[in-house]
């Protein structure tokens, strides 16, 4: 498998220099040289196949020679052991429920997949590799999951200072050993921002070795393609065009749909569904992209001003607006809106959903207002107990917390409060990491 920098198609990288570098040198961002078509009956049999034979030859195809099938089947199996299940509401709403995984976030696919591939590559070079993650909420607390304890890899987490919920800031900073959470005073987009200036940082790199499990990293990306296909499986014999409603923040779940499509997919259309951080759907309607600072809101995990992945999208398409408008829809919404959606699920359907979620479900039917005779499928990306307090209080009552986050509780919380500052940051880095190069 080889790779290409979004800003220049002849910077090109294996499937192992991408994974450990995250960003090329250039700033842009790795996408796969050639994504392949499946053939038809593949599809044909796909309600034969569970998710992690599909996952096997979803990730066959794309590698190709780079890793031999029998390991790809191995990292799949340790990674994906947990379902993906679609729950239909009625006839035409669906939810793809993405939060059985460890840390109850749908990361946890991308986050595992990705420590387990690291693995194998660090298996034959022996070699130890820092793991750089800004997280806006449910990031953090997958990758921190995924790569627990996994030897030759430190995991550094950087959050935005009191703006993820208690249970997922538990997530990030309780677990200690090979995890150091960075309490950052400032947005998403300064976390990110700062991550992004380490991996530049040729000198820094010269003594730390540094790699990304954002989705900026194609490690991430691809196992986020698996469930597209397993959630299509679900509905399947389809009498009706499916769209895929995807709550959106660095918009690397939708790009990991758009290439399920490129590869064959039957999906007729993709909704990116935000809160009031719109600049893609704003993009959409209108043909200009203006990135802005980050709104803080009660879907924390969507409060990115600066989405990366927008580039990859751009890419997929010729970085033509009318072609990307074409395959993908932008609607975006408050939080009062929000509120009153988990209220009409929970009435209506006796279900619980998400901040998140519900910013899918009312994109959903903004959509569906507009082209009826289609089917909806939305991704929930979290489980509801993480936003306790919202819930509880939108809701009028009190929800149950799965046991793996009741346990959070009462551990410590351990971080490091740093500044938005980068030499602030460079400076942390050296002091815990560089005493341990030869």
């Amino acid at each position: 498998m080889k790779l290409y920098s979004t800003n220049n198609c002849k910077h090109i990288a294996s499937l192992e220099e991408a994974i450990f570098r995250g960003l090329p040198p250039d700033n842009g961002l790795y996408m796969p040289q050639h994504i392949p078509q499946l053939p038809t009956d593949f599809f044909e049999h796909l309600p034969e196949q569970s998710f992690q034979q599909i996952a096997v030859t979803v990730s066959h195809a794309l590698f190709g020679k780079a890793i031999p099938l029998p390991d790809i089947e191995r990292i799949v199996n340790r990674a994906l052991n947990f379902p993906a299940p679609v729950i239909s509401l009625n006839s035409d709403t669906h939810v793809l429920e993405l939060w059985h995984g460890p840390s109850l976030a749908f990361k946890d696919f991308g986050a595992r997949y990705m420590a387990a591939l690291m693995s194998w590559f660090l298996q034959r070079r022996a070699a130890q590799t820092v793991i750089l993650v800004a997280t806006s909420g449910d990031t953090g607390g997958a990758v921190a999951a995924g790569f627990y304890d996994t030897p030759g890899i430190h995991v550094v987490i950087l959050y935005p200072s009191g703006k993820v919920s208690p249970l997922q800031e538990k997530q990030l900073t309780t677990l200690g050993k090979n995890i150091s959470a960075l309490e950052i005073e400032g947005t998403f987009d300064d976390c990110q921002a700062l991550v992004k200036q380490a991996f530049l940082d040729e000198e820094l790199r010269q003594y730390i070795s540094l790699s990304s499990a954002n989705s900026i990293n194609i490690a991430r990306l691809i196992p986020q393609s698996f469930y597209y296909f397993e959630a299509y499986k679900q509905l399947m014999p389809t009498h009706k065009p499916v769209i895929f409603v995807v709550p959106s923040g660095n918009f690397g779940n939708l790009t990991a749909g758009l290439i399920a499509q490129k590869m064959g997919l039957p999906v007729a259309h993709f909704v990116a569904a935000t809160n009031a951080n719109d600049v893609v759907p704003q993009y959409l309607h209108s043909g200009v992209f203006t990135p802005r600072p980050s709104i803080p809101t009660i879907s924390n995990a969507m409060d990115v001003g600066n989405p990366s992945n927008f580039y990859r999208m751009l890419d997929l398409f010729g970085s033509t607006w009318n072609n990307l408008r074409k395959t993908v829809s932008g609607f975006a919404f408050n939080d009062e809106q929000t509120l009153q959606a988990i209220r009409e699920i929970y009435r209506q359907y006796g279900y619980l959903m998400d901040p998140h979620g519900a910013v899918g479900y009312l994109a959903w039917k903004a959509y569906q207002s507009r082209n009826p005779g289609t089917q909806g499928v939305v991704l929930a990306t979290a489980h509801p107990a993480k936003f306790l307090e919202t819930m509880t209080q939108t809701l009028g009552k009190a929800i149950e917390i799965p046991d793996r986050l009741a346990q959070l509780a009462c551990k410590e919380k351990k971080s490091t409060v740093l500044p938005a500052a980068y030499d602030a940051f460079r400076q942390w880095l050296e002091l815990k990491f560089k005493k341990n190069k030869t």
